[in-house]
């Protein structure tokens, strides 16, 4: 008797669900980083109408960077921004842009790698930061 109640309450939860329509986001997106000396690696899958911020730390023992990116944006937009040790902007672009690129000259030491989503769409979002 308990399986059967179990069972008729697990299927009206799951009806509820599919019948209901989403009012809200997704809560946020679950980047894989990784964040060695002089390589910083950055992926996401499936990102869907997201919007954030989030700052990560990276340590770079040259003066600049090269930038690989790899991401196809469906909707929104995406940035990546690098910081040097000062807190200077050193490379801004937009994360469509795929390809790989040179940040400007910097001072070495703990900088800060910045990802912004608007209103993005992606079925990935990849980059990495190596020391130049």
């Amino acid at each position: 008797m308990f399986a059967r109640r179990f069972l008729t309450s697990c299927l009206f939860a799951v009806a509820a669900a599919a019948c209901s329509s989403p009012t809200a986001p997704a809560p946020g997106i679950q980047p894989q980083i990784s964040s060695v000396a002089d390589n910083f690696q950055y992926q996401v899958m499936s990102v869907q109408n997201y919007s954030g911020t989030a700052s990560y730390s990276w340590q770079n023992s040259g003066a600049q960077a090269t930038v690989n990116q790899s991401t196809t944006l469906t909707a929104g937009a995406a940035t990546v921004v690098l910081l040097d040790a000062n807190g200077t902007q050193v490379y801004s672009s937009s994360l469509s842009n795929n390809g790989t690129f040179t940040s400007s000259v910097g001072t070495a030491g703990t900088w800060t790698v910045r990802v912004s989503y608007s209103g993005a769409t992606s079925p990935s979002v990849n980059f990495r930061a190596q020391k130049f």
